[in-house]
């Protein structure tokens, strides 16, 4: 007996597949991490490359990451609603490099203090006196974070320059010191910096379990920073043998037992700039300071650990040298 639901039924067919759009089969995109690589590999090149022209290619790109990651960090201080003078601040970030490369980071720091008595100034000619504090601060701390801070890969690439201003050629020659030492100094500070975070990276996600800052950074772990700061000081270490092989005339002024105990703290310094900024992030409520980079934003979110570890290096090298000279 036929069933009598289906009599009367057309039979049922397959739909054809949808055909392909005019111009094929869309193509995924890359990964986040093929992306970070290829901004990496544009990036990576280009700072190596200004740090060994030195002089005006080390200035061009730092006033030029100063206004990005300053601008950056404007942003975030609007996002908790004050309004920083912002045009004054970034001019006043930008002049910080110029005036750390005409002379040191003591006309840096005099520059500073004028900043901070021009920025109380303009706030007295604003309408919105109940964001005074906010906006001075604001303004202020922009200029330190960023543009102040930054301004020592200036004075560190220049290091012979800067040393020979205080102690004299003959000096500065004796202790091995030479024209060009400032590029390892500062190509050894980045150097250390990248090994320490991926050191981190890799030992947080391999070992990780007590949180090192759970209120401002959940993902870190003092596994993690252990071992970025085990894979700085390695990197220190390859890195000073690599020179020593190469370029001995430049890696001459740091001996091991300095790079050892410098990579250590330019570890550790670096790992704190990192929370520093995930705690400017935070309180910001964002995830990044920019998309500026693909596959990494913002220009901050790069340079937050050198901005602290930059300046570290260049202190930690100005005692050195008094050390052996004094």
């Amino acid at each position: 007996m036929s069933d009598p639901v289906r009599v009367g039924r057309e039979p049922v067919h397959p739909r054809p597949p949808t055909p392909p759009p005019p111009g094929g089969l869309p193509k995924r995109g890359l990964s986040d991490l093929q992306t970070r690589l290829l901004t990496a590999s544009i990036l990576i090149p280009w700072v190596l490359y200004a740090i060994a022209q030195g002089g005006l290619w080390v200035l061009g790109t730092v006033v030029l990451i100063t206004l990005l990651a300053q601008r950056e960090f404007y942003g975030l201080i609007e996002d908790k609603g004050a309004h920083p003078i912002m045009g004054f601040g970034l001019a006043a970030g930008a002049a910080l490099p110029v005036v750390a490369y005409l002379g040191n980071e003591y006309h840096a720091t005099v520059l500073m203090t004028v900043t901070l008595l021009v920025v109380m100034i303009l706030q007295l000619g604003r309408r919105q006196i109940s964001e005074a504090l906010a906006s001075i601060s604001g303004t202020f701390f922009g200029i330190f974070y960023v543009g102040w801070l930054l301004s020592h890969a200036i004075v560190l690439r220049e290091f012979h320059r800067v040393m020979v201003t205080r102690y004299g050629a003959d000096d500065v020659s004796g202790m091995g010191i030479a024209p060009e030492s400032g590029a390892f100094l500062l190509t050894f500070t980045l150097a250390v910096v990248v090994w320490s975070d991926a050191g981190a990276y890799f030992a947080g996600r391999a070992y990780g379990k007590r949180k090192l800052a759970p209120r401002i950074s959940p993902a870190k772990s003092v596994e993690g920073a252990i071992g970025g700061v085990i894979g700085g000081t390695l990197c220190g270490l390859i890195f000073k043998g690599i020179f020593e092989i190469w370029w001995p005339s430049l890696s001459a002024l740091l001996g091991w037992v300095a790079v050892v105990i410098f990579g250590v703290i330019l570890s550790a310094a670096a790992i704190v700039g990192d929370l520093v900024e995930s705690l400017l992030k935070r309180d910001a409520q964002v995830k990044d300071a920019g998309a500026v980079l693909p596959g990494m934003g913002g220009v901050l979110d790069r340079i937050d650990s050198p901005l602290l570890a930059i300046p570290v290096m260049y202190y930690l090298m100005l005692f050195y040298v008094f050390l052996r000279l004094g």
